[in-house]
């Protein structure tokens, strides 16, 4: 368990304008039950997107996945016919690309697929990118985020600018639409980069659990993402929360992490932790990673009926929260 837990999851122009423009206004169908997911403007990039966003991380047949191939693409395809039209990947996420690019290939107009870049060499952006494009069955990407870890972790700030400055060209020759950086911690650089203005979408790991990929936060980088969300907020960048549900802390490994909590609350985690970052008006979507039909169906319902932020789930939250911390999972955690 520990290990899965330790790694995420435990986890052209004129042509791309007309594809965008057409996600706000794509009814969720082609088929199969639609449930109308709530809509927020995305940022300054112009368009309106259904607030839930699929997460490929949860694809990977590494990170636990326990689909077949075949079920993991008819998997990305439901999740499109249940209205969800955000689908992000990175390069590093094995299988991911390749499936989304299957799943949705027919689906283009109607999508809005995002990939990463994790190199930290400007001279390997462009290959990394076209590989993207490679396995996604893509001629564009409607984002490209310099990816957190690995990636702008790794960097200096001075670095990861030389990475945006290649994303630039890139976008340039319309194989990207727009650029975006996620963090995984290291918030000060977060910072740093979007006060430079160069950046669309901005994806900051926030959840009720003060957690990145395999770091805890420090009241100091709490302090830090916060500053780095309120000005990302005031550029009008597009805000993409990620780790919701802590990777799984409160959501599919909740019960082995704290496994004397009782089921039914155990059951109750994931709405909680969905409320939680809903009630922060700041962010137009929720990235959640979702591994099976259910969880897909599951999540849609909470969002669309099951909205309001409760004392009840504040109190759950923190309840389950105080225990899972103490636990081996988390403390051995780094705190960042």
């Amino acid at each position: 368990m520990d290990s899965r837990f330790g790694r995420r999851g435990f986890l052209k122009g004129a042509a791309a304008t007309a594809a965008t423009a057409s996600i706000a206004s794509a009814a969720p169908g082609n088929g199969a039950s639609s449930s109308a997911i709530p809509l927020r403007k995305f940022g300054r990039v112009g368009v309106k997107l259904p607030i839930l966003g699929y997460g490929g991380a949860a694809l990977p047949k590494a990170w636990a996945n326990p689909l077949s191939r075949e079920d993991r693409v008819k998997l990305v395809r439901y999740a499109h016919d249940r209205g969800i039209r955000y689908f992000d990947t990175a390069g590093n996420y094995m299988e991911s690309q390749s499936i989304i690019g299957e799943a949705l290939r027919d689906r283009r107009k109607d999508t809005f697929l995002v990939s990463k870049v994790e190199t930290t060499r400007e001279t390997e952006v462009r290959r990394a990118v076209e590989k993207s494009l490679r396995e996604m069955q893509t001629d564009y990407l409607d984002g490209i985020l310099i990816h957190g870890t690995p990636g702008l972790q790794q960097m200096s700030i001075p670095q990861a600018k030389k990475i945006h400055a290649e994303l630039v060209k890139l976008k340039n020759e319309k194989m990207v639409r727009h650029i975006g950086l996620s963090a995984h911690g290291y918030f000060d650089k977060a910072l740093a980069m979007i006060e430079t203005g160069g950046f669309d979408i901005y994806m900051p790991a926030f959840g009720f659990i003060p957690r990145g990929h395999n770091q805890v936060f420090s009241e100091k980088m709490l302090k830090l993402r916060e500053k780095s969300i309120a000005k990302a907020h005031e550029l009008k960048v597009a805000l993409v929360a990620m780790k919701v549900v802590g990777a799984g802390v409160l959501g599919a490994w909740s019960g082995y992490i704290v496994p004397e909590f009782e089921k039914k609350d155990i059951k109750e985690l994931p709405g909680a932790a969905i409320r939680w970052v809903l009630n922060d008006k700041r962010f137009d979507m929720l990235l959640i990673g979702m591994r099976l039909r259910h969880e897909i169906d599951a999540n849609i319902k909470i969002i669309t009926t099951e909205t309001k932020l409760t004392s009840k789930d504040k109190t759950l939250l923190a309840s389950y929260s105080k225990k899972a911390m103490t636990r081996k999972p988390m403390k051995n955690m780094k705190v960042e």
